[in-house]
């Protein structure tokens, strides 16, 4: 998107970060060098005993460069392409990381997608991808040429590593899907350099090193979890994922490791707190404990304090530009205030014109910097809606600056729910129970939830008679579970604007 254009102040947030920060176009150029493969080749190059698990699978960096290469050669022969997107669908593993490592190699754009998809949201990212070919680790929805994971794994041990010249910094190498208000998810393409100024940012800002050992139990086709691999890689530091989450086995596994880092979002710690026993002793090894995804509630981080010894540093971002704002390694952490601008990335809060709103107003959190996309597949009529001039990305969320010009985050103007981390577009499951042939008409909201931080609950109108219970049945065979209703009221009516449109901030008393 350009080069920065960093202010006085903005200077001042990321040298607070990183007080090493020369000036903004030196760190443009350090933020956006290379490709992801390259950048991974030079942490593997420099540290290659460190060591990245996932699952029951663990590799060197050494290793996992050598296989990685192994890996692209197997899924050229079966018909890769440089700039053809394909899907990865597979729980997390060993052999998850090589296809990945190994599509990035080639230069293939990857489309992540979780196993829980059902059919027709598997056929959305299908089509809007245009994805012509699928790698899974088993039964997957049809529409789309499979290939197995095992089968690759297979022909990778007798391939030898590619020789080809990798992707460029522009390439795409991802294409992520988010929800809007509308309800139709959208495709983000993300570059190589992109993905890079987002995670070296982090990086600089936390203080990762080669020494760091990483643990944390996120999924892999979402950024989060996903950024953490990156940044393991890119520092030659040593990480173990594990496939599942248990909150007993994260915190054997936080103990045993001697694990450095944990990234997290809040319904995690909302388990670990409720572990018994003198668990602040079983993390003492930790350094930074992170928090993202989602919203964390004022009493879960006190708690977080008190049971595990821990203070949260929380952090702020969107699919659309990576991560972008986080409180400071070194300076104060308090419930709800996120931070400042990560090192490359500008912010300011505007109003719906795109001006600058007056200190201590609430105004719409716009970023911009070589982390931000620049435009959704194909849809180039939400791409005009999502920026104002000169680049400024439109979050969607609301925003305040603090006397010491720290973001707090007051509210969305989009309506998604954002449920245990995950993003929930109310619209999708509004139009799943309106499908039902006894709903007359459905409207979705968030509910407030100490577990969730956000529950997914619907108020439905009949037009005939039938129970909670199956209208949840029926939604789960149609919607990965984290989008179900939580809670169905049945209602009378729904209130109503005179224009006809739903008022969702009423919703909540008809509970």
């Amino acid at each position: 998107m350009g080069g920065l254009h960093a202010d006085d102040s903005t200077l001042a947030c990321w040298r607070a970060h990183d007080p090493a920060i020369e000036s903004a176009a030196h760190l443009l150029e350090e933020l956006t060098e290379g490709s992801l493969p390259q950048a991974f080749a030079a942490g593997a190059q420099s540290h290659p005993q460190s060591t990245l698990a996932v699952g029951d699978d663990e590799y060197t960096l050494a290793e996992l460069l050598e296989t990685a290469g192994r890996w692209a050669s197997a899924l050229v022969a079966d018909g890769v392409v440089a700039g053809r997107p394909v899907i990865l669908r597979a729980a997390p593993s060993g052999a998850w990381l090589c296809a990945y490592l190994g599509l990035l190699t080639v230069g293939a754009p990857i489309v992540l997608a979780s196993s829980a998809l059902t059919a027709p949201e598997f056929r959305v990212i299908v089509d809007s991808s245009g994805a012509e070919l699928a790698i899974t680790d088993g039964a997957a929805p049809g529409g789309i040429p499979q290939v197995a994971l095992a089968s690759l794994a297979n022909a990778a041990r007798s391939s030898s590593p590619t020789t080809g010249s990798g992707p460029d910094a522009g390439d795409v190498a991802l294409i992520a899907f988010t929800s809007g208000t509308t309800g139709a998810p959208k495709g983000v393409p993300l570059t190589h350099s992109m993905l890079l100024s987002s995670i070296r940012g982090v990086m600089r800002a936390w203080r990762w090193s080669a020494d760091d050992r990483l643990v944390h139990a996120l999924p892999l086709y979402h950024q989060h979890g996903l950024g953490a691999i990156h940044a393991t890689l890119i520092a030659g530091s040593s990480a173990r994922v594990l496939a599942t989450f248990d909150p007993r086995t994260l915190v054997d596994t936080i103990r045993t490791e001697r694990a450095t880092v944990l990234f997290a979002v809040p319904t995690i710690y909302q388990r670990l707190v409720d572990l018994p026993g003198n668990v602040a002793a079983e993390l003492a090894s930790l350094r930074l404990a992170t928090s993202g995804s989602a919203p964390l509630s004022e009493a879960l981080f006190e708690r977080i304090q008190e049971r595990l010894g821990l203070t949260p540093v929380e952090r702020y971002g969107l699919t659309e530009s990576g991560l972008d704002v986080s409180n400071l390694y070194d300076g104060p952490r308090r419930p709800g205030v996120v931070g400042y601008p990560l090192p490359g990335v500008e912010m300011r809060l505007a109003d719906a014109e795109g001006r600058d709103v007056a200190p201590g107003d609430d105004g719409e959190i716009v970023l911009r910097g070589p982390q931000v996309f620049s435009g959704y597949l194909n849809d180039p009529d939400a791409t005009k809606q999502a920026f104002f001039n000169d680049n400024w990305f439109r979050t969607g969320d609301l925003g305040q600056i603090t006397g010491d010009g720290a973001l707090i985050i007051t509210g969305r103007r989009k309506e998604i729910i954002v449920s245990g981390g995950m993003n929930v577009s109310p619209r999708e499951v509004e139009e799943v129970l309106a499908g039902h042939p006894a709903v007359k008409e459905a409207a979705v909201a968030g509910l407030p939830d100490p577990y969730w931080g956000e529950a997914v609950a619907a108020w439905v109108v009949l037009r005939s008679d039938i129970d909670s219970a199956e209208l949840t049945a029926y939604c789960r065979e149609r919607l990965m579970s984290f989008k179900c209703p939580k809670k169905i009221t049945l209602v009378d009516s729904l209130p109503r604007t005179s224009m006809g449109k739903v008022q969702r901030n009423q919703l909540k008393s008809l509970v």
